[in-house]
């Protein structure tokens, strides 16, 4: 599994800031609407259900938001960069500035687990970390995701 075969470069984007999750939750979900052909009200929805079972905000500044939905065919992602960091409930209480959302079939059982995997290892690597920041070119973000990495254990 690759990312490039997860985020479209047209999923990519920078954005000035949120005034709360539930605002960041429906960019994303709109932004899947726009990209994927999604429904945005039921992504919208089912992340913020799944955000109801703890936080995805995995430390750092990064958050991990993730939803099962039904008739989607396959895994998706969409990526945002925040030029202001949003107050996010993260495990480590920091504010969140880079965001890789998922949405996977609700029967999608591993691959959503491997998909959410290798989005937490390219988001956990410094080096891809101190690029996303440093860049505010989607097109750009998009390469850095996407680039051919060598595979790690989780």
């Amino acid at each position: 599994m690759e990312l490039s075969k997860l985020l479209t470069p047209g999923a990519v984007r920078v954005v000035g800031q949120f005034t709360s999750k539930k605002r960041l939750f429906q960019e994303l979900g709109e932004m899947a609407a726009q990209t994927y052909g999604l429904t945005a009200a039921v992504a919208i929805d089912s992340l913020q259900e799944r955000e109801t079972l703890g936080p995805t905000g995995v430390g750092h500044g990064i958050a991990l938001p993730h939803a099962r939905l039904e008739d989607l065919k396959g895994i998706v992602g969409v990526f945002l960069r925040l030029e202001k960091p949003l107050d996010y409930d993260s495990v480590d209480r920091q504010p969140v500035d880079l965001v890789f959302a998922l949405f996977a079939p609700k029967d999608s059982g591993v691959d959503h687990l491997k998909a959410l995997a290798l989005v937490s290892r390219t988001m956990r690597d410094p080096g891809v970390v101190a690029k996303l920041r440093a860049n505010t070119d989607p097109a750009k973000l998009h390469a850095i995701l996407t680039e051919s990495r060598a595979p790690q254990a989780a």
